[in-house]
């Protein structure tokens, strides 16, 4: 199975490559509830992040994600990034393109299906609803900028 591309780590960061959006369907995993086979990678774990989750999925046109589902916790974010499809979410189906974003509650029954004829790509960010403090430029130290 690959794996990210790990190419920068230091004790404030981790940098990792996962290629182009077209190689995004190189990428798959067995889901651990359904047994479906997805082409998609899961950043948590290669970034070692500790406040949200990232994954990129690619789905081939004519297909869908095989479940619905909710989360216990957590609100996502889906934004596509490739080509179109549609989405569902508490029985009301809209279409989504390359630029959409959508968010999620967590109560929210959702799914995403390909109904065209390209590739659609998808990133979902996760992280926990209501856990947002600050954000923006209220939530910086601002430093002089030294590109070396």
């Amino acid at each position: 199975m690959k794996k990210p591309e790990i190419f920068s780590t230091g004790r404030n960061h981790t940098a990792v490559n996962v290629g182009g959006f077209d190689s995004v369907s190189d990428y798959t995993m067995i889901h651990p509830r359904t047994g479906a086979e997805l082409h998609k990678v899961f950043l948590k774990e290669p970034t070692g992040s500790t406040g949200t989750e990232i994954s990129v999925q690619s789905i081939a046109a004519g297909t869908e994600v095989p479940y619905f589902h909710t989360h216990n916790h957590n609100e996502e974010t889906y934004i596509i990034l490739q080509g179109q499809g549609k989405m569902q979410v508490d029985g009301e189906c809209f279409p989504v393109r390359e630029g959409s974003f959508v968010r999620i509650a967590p109560q929210g029954m959702r799914g995403i299906a390909n109904d065209s004829d390209g590739e659609l790509v998808v990133m979902v960010i996760q992280s926990r609803e209501h856990s947002l403090r600050e954000h923006t430029s209220a939530d910086g130290t601002p430093f002089p900028v030294d590109w070396r």
